[in-house]
């Protein structure tokens, strides 16, 4: 599959390879984003052909002990590999499993080079720099960057103005706010909060949380947050902010309720107010870029507002061990802890650190398709918020769930929007969705039916799964179900004779792989059409297979 970031090819068709080259392509990659082992081939070229590797020893073998013992000697912190002779037809291949490192890694003389996409585009190995191995300790969660002191800040460039702000902030969100804090002096105030240490050095934190803007723009000229609406390719706003992070929060919730329309919908004798976008839901994605970006990059925090979405996006990407396959499940690791602590302290995100929870939650529960973290890589997290016209009538079911003692959870909102979304689901595909083993999928799946809002059908593995007739009736569409229940029969149908039709035969087997579904199914939708003479069938038992019928 040629190279990439996690395997490197080095060819000796033309020149072997040396001792200190093998060692440098080892740490580099070591040094990667990633928490998944490395590979290096020696023996494969640049164009992925195998030529085969040298003998590294003495009587034309390779010493795998003496190779590993070799790395380890030359790598500093000492990194132990595992190494693999691969026979092939084409020549031997040396194989080496590089893990990755928690901590950088450079030779024994001092080189340090990090795996990543070189200016061509390509994987290459490239030098690595003091702040790029500062960041790497950020994503392993081993270096927290707002807790760094700054040379040369002062006490006078805090903002006292910020310190009351932040204040303000705790009062307007008392009972999830650390209200302990409002009692103290400011001096007090930012050493309970670590933006100074108990020798009054300001920390990077004193800075972003307190600092006046030309401090920050002499200290930290890095940081910044864009404000942009776009029309299609016109842009109306387009505003940058190198403020202290609770100005700016302020500013752009200011702004978001200005532009955020809201549409009321009557259940009962509720008035549920429905906006284009939930406040909560882009709070905590805004505040989740401030406190999780990288302030070691180059680039800024974007929130940009497009006609059927909004985009927000911060330098670096997701921590080490963080996934889009286990993004709602994973512990959080923020890449600034005491940043992180300041924001949940002020009450400005969830104390309890699930965050992307109440993203998802919200965009869900409001009618809306659920956010979307696809577009994020190595180097930065963009959440995608999808706007449009909302799904009143989703809406009014979680409503009215909620008023029967019911409340939807967000796995169950998840699969409920999907079946709404896709029509049906495999326990499968239900827990990729919600990001859980199966068994808990099919838990879950199952107290959707005792509460008469989905349907199973099928068995085992084949078994799928889409919405009541109550539930599409509750959501407007009663003549779905009909169309789901009904339709499926009939293109079954249609897809046993068209494969008669190419292949002249098919087996109960190949029907029910076809179909997706169980062997009893199967076999009584075969036995269907050979009743109304559009199949023939032939054999016993498992030697039975069918063919085209009269009446085709």
């Amino acid at each position: 599959m040629g190279e990439s970031l996690e395997v490197e090819f080095k060819g000796e068709e033309r020149t072997p390879l040396s001792d200190r080259e093998l060692v440098e392509a080892v740490i580099c990659l070591a040094n990667r984003t990633g928490d998944q082992p490395g590979w290096l081939l020696v023996g494969v070229e640049d164009d992925g052909r195998v030529t085969g590797g040298r003998p590294r020893h003495e009587a034309g073998v390779t010493d795998i002990a003496r190779l590993t013992s070799l790395i380890a000697s030359r790598t500093r912190p000492s990194l132990t590999v595992r190494a693999f002779l691969v026979p092939l037809e084409e020549g031997e291949v040396l194989a080496i499993e590089v893990p990755p490192s928690r901590l950088p890694v450079g030779t024994a003389d001092g080189r340090y080079l990090r795996r990543a996409i070189g200016g061509d585009s390509r994987p290459a190995c490239l030098p690595m720099h003091f702040h790029e191995m500062q960041a790497l300790q950020a994503d392993r969660g081993l270096l927290d960057y707002s807790v760094l002191a700054v040379p040369g800040a002062r006490w006078e460039d805090l903002d006292p103005l910020e310190f009351e702000r932040l204040r303000r902030s705790i009062r307007e969100r008392r009972g999830r706010s650390d209200e302990a804090l409002l009692e103290l002096p400011d001096t007090e105030l930012a050493r309970a909060l670590g933006a100074v240490d108990s020798e009054g050095t300001v920390r990077v934190l004193g800075l972003l949380l307190f600092g006046t803007e030309e401090a920050l723009r002499h200290f930290l000229p890095i940081h910044e947050v864009a404000f942009q609406v776009l029309r299609g390719q016109e842009i109306e706003v387009n505003d940058f902010f190198r403020w202290p992070l609770l100005r700016v929060m302020e500013e752009l919730e200011a702004r978001i309720r200005v532009r955020n329309r809201e549409r009321e919908l009557m259940v009962g004798l509720l008035r549920v107010g429905i906006p284009d976008y939930p406040e909560r839901a882009l709070r905590e994605a805004l505040a989740n870029a401030l406190v999780h970006r990288d302030y070691q990059r180059l680039g800024g925090v974007h929130f940009q507002w497009h006609l059927d979405r909004i985009e927000i996006s911060n330098p670096g990407g997701l921590p080490e061990g963080v996934r889009l396959d286990n993004l709602l499940v994973t512990a959080p690791r923020p890449r600034n802890p005491l940043l992180a602590d300041a924001f949940k302290r002020a009450g400005i995100v969830e104390r309890t650190a699930r965050g992307i929870d109440t993203i998802f939650y919200e965009q869900l529960r409001n009618g809306r398709p659920a956010p979307s973290y696809a577009r994020s890589d190595a180097h930065s997290v963009v959440v995608v918020l999808p706007g449009g016209e909302a799904n009143l009538e989703f809406v009014r079911l979680v409503v009215e769930e909620g008023q029967a003692g019911r409340v939807i959870n967000l796995d169950e909102l998840l699969l409920l929007n999907a079946l709404w979304q896709e029509r049906t689901l495999t326990t499968e595909e239900a827990a990729r969705l919600i990001q859980k083993p199966e068994a808990d999928a099919r838990g879950i799946l199952s107290r959707l039916v005792e509460a008469g809002l989905v349907e199973g059908r099928g068995e085992g593995k084949s078994r799928a799964w889409h919405l009541s007739a109550a539930t599409y009736r509750r959501l407007g569409d009663k003549a779905a179900y009909v169309r789901q229940r009904g339709f499926e029969p009939l293109q079954q149908e249609q897809m046993v004779l068209q494969y008669v039709e190419k292949h002249g035969r098919i087996t109960r087997r190949e029907a029910a792989d076809l179909c997706k579904l169980g062997p009893y199914q199967a076999t009584r939708l075969l036995d269907r059409l050979v009743k109304e003479g559009r199949l023939a069938r032939h054999g016993t038992r498992k030697g039975t297979w069918y063919e085209r019928g009269s009446k085709i």
